[in-house]
């Protein structure tokens, strides 16, 4: 059994996985793919426990060797939030990326700059019988004042990573996927996996 589900209904999340894993030679399937619907409640106290309780959740659904992340962004002059809350930071019902990212940026703007941050991504790789394994990757940067870039997802483009001058967000794909949190925690993912896969 040859496939991997990649357990996430996030669209950008779906993107960013695929191209990391394309080269490993597993198949990749996404929930759309088979028909899934499964909204997993992500109360765990870490990164870990909210990966791994995704990645057990759609293992167990669908049979299938399943691989999840819980990431986050911390910022150090907001004593590391919005962290294992950054999906949900904002307190405007239905907020969007641009309402969270615009209450972060609220939240800074009287604390001395440079604000730095970074984003940590934990990656949770389940078998169906409930094994899980466990990588991690972290991408270190600033927040800056106003957003540049068009591509990325999340708090990309406010997110700057100085040696390059550009923001997550101006990044091409390629250099994203080698530079970014999920990237980093995805190479350290993908001996598991071959492992797993046997490839």
């Amino acid at each position: 059994m040859n496939k991997l589900l990649i357990a996430t209904n996030n669209k950008g999340k779906v993107i960013e996985l695929q191209e990391l894993l394309k080269d490993t030679g597993i198949e990749l399937v996404t929930p759309a793919d088979i028909n899934l619907i499964l909204d997993v409640e992500e109360d765990g106290k870490d990164y870990a426990e909210n990966a791994s309780k995704k990645a057990i959740a759609f293992a167990a659904t669908s049979g299938l060797i399943s691989l999840a992340d819980d990431s986050g962004l911390e910022v150090d002059a907001l004593g590391g939030a919005p962290g294992l809350y950054s999906a949900r930071y904002s307190p405007k019902p239905g907020a969007n990326d641009a309402d969270r990212r615009a209450f972060l940026l609220q939240n800074v703007k009287d604390k001395p700059r440079p604000w730095k941050a970074h984003f940590h991504a934990t990656i949770a790789i389940a078998k169906p019988s409930g094994e899980v394994e466990i990588v991690e990757g972290n991408c270190f940067g600033e927040i800056i004042p106003e957003e540049r870039g068009n591509g990325g997802f999340g708090y990309d483009p406010i997110f700057y990573i100085p040696e390059l001058n550009q923001t997550m967000a101006e990044l091409d794909m390629e250099n994203k996927n080698r530079l970014s949190h999920r990237g980093l925690a995805v190479m350290n993912a993908i001996p598991v996996l071959k492992r797993l896969f046997g490839v």
